[in-house]
């Protein structure tokens, strides 16, 4: 007997993990958080760029609601070792599913890409690679040395996986030295199981953690998503855990529910309610705070590095 599969009527679908979960409600967005289709010049010249180096961004996997304002300005977020994680986090629209050999040429390409776009600033992040011995943290060092090569006087800013039991792959990717190293808790303790089932509340911040016993000098960042099921007590307890990480910078968004499969969202935070995070987030002691509706975390990154190392010094002066 032959099967035949029918991929052009019937795709692989994106989420395969998700086919079969009741839907959720789309709840209606509030004026807040409304933002312009992206239709600029600067944008399409982007994009050229980008297809014209075979590359991924995150920008459009994750279906980020800045990307019209970031290629506009010929901002972008590199997504590197291809586009299809071995994770499942219910929150994130990017494709999952068992991916494929990493791109051997990719560290190249981004770095002439970086070179093309003129960046002052990069972030360059990546799937989950828990198919990889090594997480993929060679492959990240292998690109931030392409771009220190072929774009010399442009900062760094690396967003990454958690390495979940992969030993040794940290110290690999702060030995080569970005200038920002980001991983995001994304949401509070309580809500990992349903949240991000693959990950581990405290691995997370013990990966922060040891960034700074690696690299004193490095700064560290990390993000989380309001609207998931979350407490107010519990994001100050987030605040604290990553002050006592060491850890410098904080970003604070809205969560957006990319399709109704995807865990629904709970609420829509108000800008006050993100104004008042940010105040607190400051008296804890975080060098740098990024916190409205639509922060994520490389919205503004290259003006937002140049604030953390002025804060930074104004501390060292004090």
């Amino acid at each position: 007997m032959a099967v035949v599969l029918d991929l052009i009527n019937n795709p692989r679908p994106r989420h395969p993990e998700k086919a079969h979960r009741p839907d959720s409600p789309l709840a209606k967005k509030p004026d807040w958080i409304r933002v312009k289709a992206p239709v600029s010049k600067g944008y399409e010249d982007t994009r050229a760029i980008m297809r014209e180096n075979k590359l991924v961004t995150v920008c459009e996997e994750a279906g980020c609601p800045n990307i019209g304002e970031c290629w506009e300005k010929k901002h972008a977020t590199f997504m590197i070792m291809g586009d299809t994680c071995t994770r499942a986090c219910a929150f994130c629209n990017v494709k999952t599913g068992l991916p494929g050999a990493l791109d051997p040429h990719e560290p190249v390409h981004v770095g002439e890409a970086t070179a093309k776009l003129g960046l002052n600033h990069i972030v360059v992040t990546s799937v989950d690679r828990d198919d990889l011995a090594d997480g993929g943290a060679e492959h990240f060092a292998q690109t931030i040395r392409a771009i220190r090569t072929h774009a010399p006087g442009t900062t760094i800013e690396i967003l990454t996986p958690d390495f979940l039991r992969k030993d040794g792959a940290l110290d690999v990717v702060v030995a080569a030295r970005p200038d920002v190293f980001n991983h995001n808790l994304e949401t509070v303790p309580s809500q990992y199981l349903t949240v991000r089932p693959g990950a581990r509340y405290f691995h997370s911040l013990r990966l922060l953690q040891r960034v700074k016993e690696l690299d004193l000098q490095m700064f560290t960042k990390s993000g989380i998503m309001l609207g998931l099921g979350e407490e107010r007590n519990e994001v100050l307890q987030v605040m604290d855990d990553l002050r006592s990480a060491n850890v410098d910078f904080l970003t604070i968004g809205q969560y957006l529910q990319p399709t109704r499969k995807h865990h629904e969202v709970v609420r829509f935070a108000t800008p006050d309610e993100f104004k008042s995070l940010e105040t607190i987030a400051y008296a804890k002691g975080f060098l740098m705070v990024a916190s409205s509706p639509l922060t994520r975390s490389s919205h503004h990154a290259g003006d937002d590095f140049a604030r953390l190392k002025a804060a930074r010094l104004a501390q060292a002066n004090k």
